[in-house]
């Protein structure tokens, strides 16, 4: 495509990225009026479609009026119906550069070309009728150097737009036709409209996208890459799949490369790479058959194309490496988002969203979303409720697994769940958590399970002398720890982790002791239990 410098502007008016329509439709009034479009409008208005439709076009102006201007700006999609005459009319063809424009913001609209009865090659060279029809612009303008840079302008368009993939009314049935593109149009609508309606459910989402659009600014042309970074369990993959969702639309091309760590361990990195070229190029395909090609043709075939892409769940380097190791592999204005646990994985230029707990409000709300669905809880549960929210912690995966295991019980099962969910976090939370643990070496398994039982809270300085008189590398441990979001500092200089995350490093051990290999003692009981059995062992 033509770069939009080779475009006679029609107006200056500035892109507006929310749509008040739906559809546009550019046509020649003389030729398809009373036929095509006028089915095809109908069409679309039966389906819910809403489109614009200039009934007073005269097609015989210089310019376009303001109000086309904006509507063709505020249009998710332009229809363009090319018919024999369609190059005779200026209005038609200035319509056509600002559409055209538009596009190549590539602030997400799309442009369905439609040829009524005429080869897409007459349109693309400017042969047949339209070249009849240059001729007549050529001479009108022949001795006026602007009027002849805006012909060029046309042709440019009328080329680029013949490239875009459409539909050939030569090539079947005129009202198959209409229904085909009725129903491309409104498969696009509705997957937009179930893809976004889920997020008035997610608690909190607000005010994440607000953060999130602040770091990515998309507005900027440049080339981003913004991190999200928190526990597990803290709604990571959540927060991403919403960004991507609100934003796609204002890029060339999306990808949300799902579970990464997950995949990469399951088949190779080139695998990624493929699956992540077939999604942004539009064509599924085995493109590459090892990782280092891969990030060759990553870059050949992305550098100049604005892009979305979240990789989710990364946990080492070359997750990133191989898959967007460098904002010169893509072109302008696209954004790279990517979510982890462990905070070195993201390079200091770039930015980081930590993603924080729930605050009060969010909590009880998500909490009451799965324990009650949409009934009204009855005053009795409130003190439960409150007691279940305040051991979460704002953390929303145990909100969610806790409200769920209550949803439907009585308040004698309530009792009893939630003594259980005090004495021993529910295994399924634990388990999940349990993911972060699993990725560390030993020596920092150690450490994280020896601060899990016994230093949790304590002074940082103190826990270092003691850690240190049995592992020289702690203080780098420690800083491992806290990039993998398993520890923070807090303002006091202690050492401190999610309620959840001490559980799960207890949960561990219990693991352990049940084995028969006990490592750490902090209970009472357990500690006279191995005492026990140990004086027993000896006699």
């Amino acid at each position: 495509m033509a770069s939009s410098s080779s475009f006679s502007s029609a107006s200056n008016s500035q892109y507006c990225p929310r749509w008040k329509y739906n559809v546009f439709l550019n046509f020649r009034g003389k030729d398809t009026r009373r036929n095509f479009t006028s089915h095809l409008y109908q069409g679309l208005k039966d389906r819910g479609i809403f489109t614009f439709l200039d009934d007073e076009r005269l097609e015989d102006g210089d310019s376009i009026s303001e109000e086309l201007v904006k509507a063709i700006e505020e249009s998710q999609v332009s229809i363009i119906v090319f018919s024999k005459n369609y190059a005779t009319s200026r209005w038609c063809l200035n319509e056509l550069v600002k559409i055209m424009e538009c596009k190549e913001k590539e602030n997400g609209q799309t442009v369905i070309p439609v040829f009524y009865y005429v080869d897409p090659s007459h349109v693309r060279n400017q042969s047949k009728s339209f070249a009849k029809a240059f001729v007549k612009h050529e001479s009108r303008y022949k001795y006026d150097v602007e009027g002849m840079h805006k012909v060029q302008g046309w042709r440019n368009a009328l080329t680029a737009a013949a490239d875009l993939k459409g539909y050939d009314i030569r090539d079947g049935i005129e009202s198959e036709k209409i229904q085909q593109i009725i129903d491309h149009i409104s498969s696009k609508f509705c997957k937009s409209a179930r893809s976004l309606s889920y997020l008035q459910d997610i608690v909190g989402i607000n005010a994440h996208l607000e953060k999130l659009k602040s770091l990515l600014q998309i507005e900027i042309n440049d080339v981003r890459i913004v991190g999200i970074w928190g526990i597990g369990g803290i709604g990571k993959t959540t927060i991403a799949k919403a960004i991507f969702d609100t934003l796609s639309h204002q890029f060339k091309a999306a990808c949300f490369l799902a579970n990464v760590k997950e995949n990469a361990e399951k088949n190779q990195l080139h695998s990624l790479q493929n699956t992540l070229l077939s999604e942004l190029l539009g064509k599924k395909d085995d493109y590459v058959y090892n990782e280092y090609n891969g990030k060759c043709m990553i870059q050949s075939r992305l550098c100049s194309m604005k892009v979305l892409i979240v990789l989710d769940d990364i946990d080492h380097d070359d997750h990133l490496d191989y898959l967007a190791g460098d904002v010169g592999w893509f072109g302008n204005g696209s954004r790279v988002i990517v979510t982890t646990r462990n905070r070195q994985l993201i390079e200091k230029d770039d930015a980081i969203y930590e993603v924080p707990t729930l605050l009060d409000h969010e909590a009880m709300q998500l909490f009451n979303q799965h324990a009650f669905k949409k009934e009204v809880p009855d005053e009795c549960f409130k003190k439960f409720s409150l007691e279940v929210v305040n051991h979460a912690k704002g953390l929303p995966l145990a909100l969610k697994v806790w409200g769920s295991l209550l949803h439907k019980k009585g308040l004698t099962q309530w009792r009893r769940t939630i003594h259980q969910i005090m004495k021993n976090s529910n295994s399924e939370i634990v388990e999940k958590l349990k993911i972060s643990y699993d990725g560390l070496e030993p020596e920092e398994q150690k450490i994280f399970l020896d601060i899990a039982c016994f230093f949790r809270r304590h002074g940082r300085k103190k826990v270092m002398q003691i850690v240190e008189s049995y592992d020289s590398g702690a203080e780098y441990i420690l800083d491992v720890l806290i990039e993998k979001s398993l520890v923070f500092i807090s303002e006091y200089d202690r050492i401190e982790m999610h309620d959840l995350i001490e559980d799960m490093g207890k949960y561990i051990v219990k693991m352990q002791k049940d084995s028969g290999k006990p490592s750490r003692l902090w209970n009472v009981e357990d500690f006279k239990d191995v005492m026990v059995g140990n004086m027993l062992h000896i006699k």
